[in-house]
């Protein structure tokens, strides 16, 4: 038992010097520009022990959204009975989590390095795009099954849609804001308050939104 905990423990570690060494790389050059053997080279470990943590490139940016999906489900599976998706879904969304969590300084030039890299390369934008997709049709999954719906029944799919729309506009929300050196507490309002506005909309429908003419609300 003990020398399986120091197993564990050991890949962990190898685990984590992967993915930092090549956030190193990437923020400095560009994930285009980094390759896969150039980071096992600097971690020093083999390209075959990179690819047995990190079955593609992009994975070495995204590993820690893994639990992202679990989690998610998990906040509105767990809800209480009587309660609206949307509800659980406002508070899943306003937690801060992740190096947008941490205070110090290191996690903020962490979170700026992984920020700039994401945004300036296609393939990761694609990547996040392909996961955010799956999210999605989790969540409406998981909505479809429990309101019993059958396979014809677009509502769910609709929801989903419209609950992951929020989220993705707070990412980008918070890109902008981290690449444009906007004070951590202050974003943390921003996303908060960006939150706010777009559940209340869904809440309330879109029949009164955006009325041609009438002038923003």
């Amino acid at each position: 038992m003990i020398e399986a905990g120091l197993r564990e423990r050991k890949k962990v570690r190898t685990r984590e010097l992967i993915a930092e060494t090549a956030r190193t790389l990437f923020a400095e050059r560009g994930f285009e520009a980094v390759t896969v053997a150039e980071i096992a080279r600097e971690a020093d470990v083999s390209q075959q022990t990179v690819f047995n943590y990190f079955p593609t490139k992009e994975d070495l940016v995204f590993w820690r959204l893994e639990a992202f999906e679990a989690d998610l489900l998990g906040a509105i599976r767990d809800r209480p009975e009587g309660e609206p998706v949307i509800a659980a879904f406002g508070r899943f969304v306003r937690r801060p989590r992740g190096l947008l969590a941490e205070r110090d300084a290191a996690a903020r030039e962490r979170l700026a390095g992984i920020t700039r890299t994401i945004a300036e390369s296609p393939a990761l934008l694609a990547r996040e795009r392909e996961t955010l997709a799956r999210y999605t049709a989790s969540l409406a999954t998981l909505i479809a099954e429990e309101q019993g719906a059958g396979p014809a029944d677009i509502v769910p799919t609709v929801a989903a849609n419209a609950l992951m729309g929020v989220h993705h506009a707070l990412v980008a929300q918070a890109r902008a804001g981290v690449v444009a050196g906007t004070p951590q507490a202050a974003l943390a309002g921003q996303l908060v308050e960006g939150a706010d506005r777009a559940l209340a909309l869904l809440e309330r429908g879109l029949s009164d939104y955006a009325v041609k003419g009438a002038g923003g609300s």
